[in-house]
């Protein structure tokens, strides 16, 4: 495996102490449960740019409510019981970085099976987020900005389709971590894998689905909206 293209810098440096991804990666899935609502998407997509409570300020509340929502999940999927059994299954040396390698697993799992969870072709959909984005560019974040350049020329997100992408990807980003990391080796663990992330995802899925059902509800009930 190689990382991104010489010359393209899609992500800044993260660090990658401890078990959790510093920069969660699974945009499809944040697209996906934001159900069609612009703010939503929007935030769902700038949830790995922007950090903290202070940042917030610079959008408007819609799309601080989508980056609420993206923590939100990201939170709901590190406990998850589902994601906890995977964790164990990776070799020792993949093990911290299971959550990044998990994330991109399931967009995958997600671009197969985009019909048993979203209503149109995926296609259509990958048009409209671009349609979303091009009216909003004066607020992007940097970061966000140069992976949709990276996503452009490499057909994301419809590309997460093909395990090869997903592989990829996950190279590409371990080049951009702070320290030596197993990620452009993922080809060698993802035949015994992938069955289990098959059955992870379907069983998790559902169940982020109406937890994010319930939290949209609840701040309906909260603001009066």
């Amino acid at each position: 495996m190689v990382g991104w293209p010489d010359g393209l810098k899609i992500y800044p440096t993260f660090s990658d102490a401890g078990s959790k991804a510093a920069c969660r990666l699974n945009f499809l899935a944040h697209l996906c449960l934001a159900d069609g609502d612009a703010g939503l998407m929007l935030g769902g997509l700038f949830g790995d740019f922007v950090r903290g409570r202070r940042a917030l300020r610079a959008f408007p509340e819609p799309i601080r409510q989508g980056i609420v929502l993206h923590r939100y999940i990201d939170k709901q999927t590190d406990h998850s019981s589902v994601v906890k059994k995977l964790r164990p299954r990776f070799p020792r040396e993949f093990r911290r970085y299971a959550g990044i390698i998990i994330d991109l697993a399931f967009d995958h799992q997600l671009a197969v099976n985009w019909w048993r969870y979203m209503p149109g072709s995926l296609e259509r959909f990958d048009l409209e987020v671009r349609d979303l984005l091009r009216h909003n560019t004066d607020i992007l974040p940097e970061g966000l900005v140069r992976f949709m350049d990276y996503a452009d020329m490499h057909g994301l997100f419809t590309a997460y389709r093909e395990e090869d992408v997903t592989l990829y990807a996950l190279a590409g980003l371990g080049t951009r971590l702070s320290r030596p990391n197993p990620l452009h080796r993922v080809a060698e663990i993802w035949p015994e894998l992938a069955p289990e992330f098959k059955l992870a995802f379907r069983q998790f899925f559902p169940q982020i689905q109406s937890e994010v059902l319930d939290w949209r509800n609840l701040k309906s009930t909260t603001t009066g909206s």
